[in-house]
């Protein structure tokens, strides 16, 4: 694994490291990957057992189902981590559903530093004592639950991967799509003109860059009020439309 300071970092704890790369060692992702724009590294949890069982988990303490995640063995774990040098520079994440929702925002923002230690759960969780003392970042790719944090962990990496200097082929390609302004994107179209008589939209033909703009404005905000109305709640707000949404001056006397 390389160890240039420069290339953003994965270092993933899991039960399974032979998962990884796994999705991440294929397509973009794994181009890049093999040409060294960015390090994965899967260690293994088990590793840090102390046992001859190399036991890393135990019945929850107030009894219930299901066994929990060892506070000790997760710790060695991360800590053998941090010895290797930079991982303790990293933001450490835990893929968990009752995190904070992944957003592009968040996603950016990683992509933008050095990389991700991420810890990959398994059984009921991951024992509460060492997500505080390791300062862990619970985060969620969704309401759902899942076998474990490996696929979410995924998830991450392929979306922070993808926004990395050399990585996608036009730069807009990582602007111009969903989530990147607050809205979902608009509908795409391609050869062929006409497919089971249904039609690409004439003023995606006409070749007047401005009109296909304001149509592509339009139906990202249309779907996003339909589909997404948590997210045009909130959505930014363009400078000029802020204006106009000003209540006008009383004028008249009182």
């Amino acid at each position: 694994m390389t160890s240039d300071p420069k290339i953003w970092r994965a270092t993933v704890l899991t039960l399974f490291p032979e998962m990884f790369p796994g999705p991440l060692g294929i397509s973009l992702a794994g181009r890049a990957l093999a040409s060294g724009l960015w390090a994965l590294e899967a260690r293994d949890i088990r590793a840090s057992a102390t046992d001859r069982h190399r036991s890393v988990d135990d019945t929850p303490a107030g009894g219930g189902p299901g066994m929990v995640l060892r506070a000790d063995v997760l710790a060695a774990a991360i800590d053998a981590a941090d010895a290797q040098g930079r991982p303790e520079t990293l933001p450490r994440l835990v893929m968990s559903p009752r995190g904070r929702p992944l957003t592009q925002a968040r996603v950016a923002e990683l992509a933008a530093g050095p990389g991700a230690l991420i810890v990959c759960g398994r059984f009921e969780g991951i024992d509460q004592r060492v997500i505080d003392a390791r300062q862990l970042e619970e985060v969620s790719i969704g309401d759902y639950v899942l076998s474990g944090g490996e696929i979410a962990a995924m998830t991450l990496i392929d979306a922070c991967v993808r926004l990395l200097p050399g990585v996608m082929g036009k730069l807009s390609s990582g602007t111009d799509e969903s989530f990147s302004d607050g809205l979902l994107e608009y509908p795409q179209y391609t050869r062929p003109q006409s497919f089971e008589e249904r039609q690409i939209p004439d003023i995606l033909l006409s070749g007047d860059h401005a009109k296909v703009a304001a149509w592509r404005k339009t139906e990202a905000e249309t779907l996003t009020k339909s589909r997404r109305p948590d997210l045009w709640a909130v959505r930014p707000v363009a400078p000029e439309t802020a204006k106009k949404r000003k209540r006008p001056k009383n004028t008249t006397d009182g």
